[in-house]
């Protein structure tokens, strides 16, 4: 999986090109929690929960049942606060929620993603896997972290960065 600083800063990147500029700062905070909300599923380590199954890491909270459920949840309980209709919110918070499990899906390591739990719990990669997986807990302070986050710098922040300050240029311009 990519560090979870690498999701946050996905969820809140989309988030700004998808809402525009004037949202309040609090919504981008919350976009970066919906991109890292997947990776809750981490708690079931600690319970015993094997990693290959339905809620295992990468499994039902990795999928994209969940993540319509998560966004149907959180959009209408944010839309007056924000000014936006919920159904608007509700699609992008889906697409925010969803590039947690397209990240991990471009990763090289791991089981995969259960993209389609819980009709089906096979795990899936992306054909094109650039994405160095991260350890988890301390060991993502390892040289093996370090490289992971390269990676991550490389195939996410650089071209996250462009299209965030593209977006920008576009609005200042129209």
């Amino acid at each position: 999986m990519p560090t979870i600083v690498t999701h946050a800063l996905a969820g809140a990147g989309l988030g700004a090109v998808l809402a525009g500029p004037d949202m309040p700062p609090g919504f981008h905070l919350l976009t970066a929690g919906l991109a890292m909300a997947p990776d809750l599923d981490a708690i079931g380590f600690r319970f015993g929960i094997p990693y290959g199954s339905r809620f295992g890491h990468r499994g039902f909270s990795h999928s994209l049942v969940c993540a319509a459920l998560l966004s149907l949840a959180t959009a209408p309980l944010t839309a007056v606060w924000v000014g936006a209709p919920w159904w608007r919110l509700a699609g992008l918070f889906f697409v925010v929620v969803v590039s947690h499990s397209l990240l991990d899906a471009l990763t090289d390591g791991g089981m995969g993603v259960a993209f389609f739990s819980p009709f089906d719990d096979r795990r899936y990669f992306l054909p094109w896997r650039p994405i160095r997986v991260s350890p988890i807990g301390l060991a993502a302070f390892s040289r093996w972290g370090l490289r992971a986050l390269l990676s991550e710098i490389l195939w996410v922040w650089l071209p996250l960065g462009c299209l965030v300050a593209a977006s920008r240029l576009g609005t200042r311009t129209s």
